[in-house]
């Protein structure tokens, strides 16, 4: 970035700034950081007014003396169409209200974004002044925030464009909610993804939200109470074109797995914290969901848990499938074999606290997995020599990580370093690498253990 400044800041020394059209000059600007955009506003005037004119990201405190300077504000940056309102302590200080939102919404009729981030004194009739204004919203994300599902209702009745919608801890939706269902509304026709977490006891009142949602393509449910089972029955009858579901600690069984395996293009699936899946409905998935690229299991504290059973299943139906994560479930090397062999393209393999995980399993992988290009083991009972495997095998492999595995040594690793030099080797120890916590765990697989 430092590089591509230097060279935007040469290039605009040598020519004669009064000769480029406002857009080029503002193309240019689009290249530069936050500082230095504000040092470029400071050049002259017609500087400062491309450079406003040129910004459509703002991302502001949500304090309440904000207010006054809304109206200069947005008449500087009057083609913003990405709005973040956050408050990083919000028991602190006095947050905006609905006056704010409602005189933001009046000078910013283009937004496209709005991210509220611990807004709490933001009420329903603020969110249905908005919703009014703004009704080419596209995208919704609103965590920690105090509406309720009448604010909610006016945005879904009036944006009929929007696309996206991440609902995060709404305080607003109480028990009363429960006679107050939300949605559909016209942006159930243009929604393609909704994202709704930490709604403990009232997550279920976005119910006909979804079922009314006919083109979603993206759904994800975190920690909301509830018979999922029979609303996933109505889901799937409704919405036939979902791609990618997450769903974490949320209860569900195997039924509800059958219900998905309806999603005949479904190609991503996370399953975390869902107790009462089985191997069954594993298999179901399995049975219909055959473009399956990308599947998480996290089984830790399942009843019954999923093993090879679930995964022979996978392994001989799924054979898209690119990434794989399984947490806390017992494969073996049939299982795996019949991934490795069945699975061409398996580039992203992870295999967390696995009991059944060893010398053998290990060989197996690295005997048969050709596209294998990176690999993540935590915990397991592999040793040195179950290592040496990969000297030889997973041609492909870019980097592995290990993550307490007590059996393995030093000299182990560097020997395979040693073999493949080019090969990055990570080896975690239980005393000065804790594990990350399984929050973490999901970003931190995409960020550092299964990326290059």
């Amino acid at each position: 970035m430092e590089k591509k400044n230097t060279m935007t800041h040469r290039l605009l020394s040598r020519l004669h700034s009064s000769d480029l059209p406002d857009e080029c000059l503002g193309y240019i600007f689009n290249f530069l950081g936050f500082l230095d955009r504000e040092s470029c506003s400071l050049v002259c005037r017609r500087w400062l007014r491309v450079e406003g004119q040129s910004r459509h990201r703002i991302s502001l405190e949500a304090k309440s003396d904000l207010l006054p300077d809304i109206p200069s504000l947005f008449t500087r940056f009057d083609a913003v169409t990405t709005l973040a309102l956050k408050s990083g302590t919000p028991c602190r200080s006095v947050l905006i209200g609905d006056d704010a939102l409602v005189l933001i919404s009046i000078h910013c009729r283009n937004l496209t974004r709005l991210n509220l981030h611990a807004c709490t004194e933001l009420t329903d009739a603020g969110m249905a002044s908005f919703a009014v204004n703004c009704k080419g919203l596209k995208e919704l994300y609103c965590g920690f925030c105090n509406f309720g599902a009448k604010g909610m209702n006016a945005v879904l009745d009036h944006c009929s464009s929007l696309e996206e919608l991440s609902v995060e801890c709404l305080g607003g939706l109480t028990d009363s909610c429960a006679t107050m269902p939300i949605g559909p509304g016209v942006a159930a026709y243009s929604l393609k993804t909704i994202c709704i977490k930490e709604q403990l006891y009232n997550g279920q009142c976005f119910g006909p939200l979804i079922v009314g949602s006919q083109n979603l393509r993206t759904l994800k449910i975190s920690r909301c109470s509830g018979d999922w089972d029979k609303l996933f029955e109505a889901i799937v009858e409704r919405v036939a074109g979902l791609v990618e579901i997450h769903l974490e600690t949320i209860p569900i069984s195997d039924a509800a797995l059958v219900s998905i395996s309806n999603c005949l293009d479904l190609e991503i699936l996370h399953l975390v914290e869902t107790t009462n899946c089985t191997n069954a409905g594993l298999v179901s998935i399995a049975d219909h969901c055959k473009l399956l690229r990308e599947l998480h299991l996290h089984s830790w504290r399942a009843r019954y848990g999923i093993g090879d059973g679930g995964l022979t299943a996978i392994a001989k139906r799924c054979h898209d499938l690119e990434e794989l994560i399984i947490f806390g479930a017992n494969p073996t090397s049939l299982s795996l074999g019949l991934l490795a062999a069945n699975c061409q393209n398996l580039e992203r393999l992870a295999l967390c606290w696995c009991a059944t995980f060893g010398d053998a399993e290990i060989s197996c992988i690295a005997a048969k997995c050709i596209a294998l290009k990176n690999l993540c083991i935590m915990g397991g009972s592999i040793t040195d020599d179950g290592l040496e495997a990969l000297s030889g095998g997973c041609p492909n492999l870019v980097k592995v990580t290990m993550w307490h595995c007590d059996s393995l040594t030093r000299d182990g690793t560097d020997q395979l370093k040693a073999a493949r030099g080019s090969l990055a080797v990570n080896l975690f120890n239980r005393e000065s690498d804790p594990c990350p916590f399984w929050a973490n765990v999901k970003l931190y697989f995409k960020t550092q253990l299964l990326r290059p």
